[in-house]
């Protein structure tokens, strides 16, 4: 049985912190590990994130690919498959939604499908409109 007091931890598994600026004979005094001169050796020195010397960054130097249009793009909705729609009286983004399950974000619908055009007259909402084929 142990006794509290006489626990100690593991050999190696700690080590003792080094203490810089302490004299010549402990082997880190004069410049306390930082060499000579220099940048680098003086206190307030701090390298900025990403920098890399003066060569051109690695996000500068590879390629930018992609675009992201800010124009919303509407929400297609196919009146052969989806008929509730097609039967509607009236067409509107009101009447739609309570037909057919929308979210939120959605502010624009347009409708795609072979019978379209035959739907154009119920279309009373600008923000409704349809493939013309």
């Amino acid at each position: 049985m142990s006794i509290l007091q006489d626990l100690q931890p593991a050999d190696g598994s700690t080590k003792n912190r080094k203490r810089v600026g302490r004299g010549q004979g402990s082997g880190m005094g004069k410049t306390s590990t930082r060499g000579q001169k220099g940048q680098k050796s003086r206190s307030g020195y701090k390298i900025k994130r990403h920098f890399e010397g003066g060569q051109m960054p690695l996000q500068k130097r590879a390629p930018k690919i992609g675009f992201h249009s800010r124009v919303a793009k509407p929400y297609s909705i196919n009146v052969d498959k989806v008929v509730k729609v097609a039967n509607l009286e009236e067409i509107t983004m009101e009447t739609i939604k309570s037909v057919y399950k929308l979210s939120k974000e959605v502010t624009k619908v347009k409708l795609i499908g072979s019978t379209t055009n035959e739907l154009a007259s119920k279309i009373k909402d600008e923000n409704v409109t349809y493939t013309g084929k």
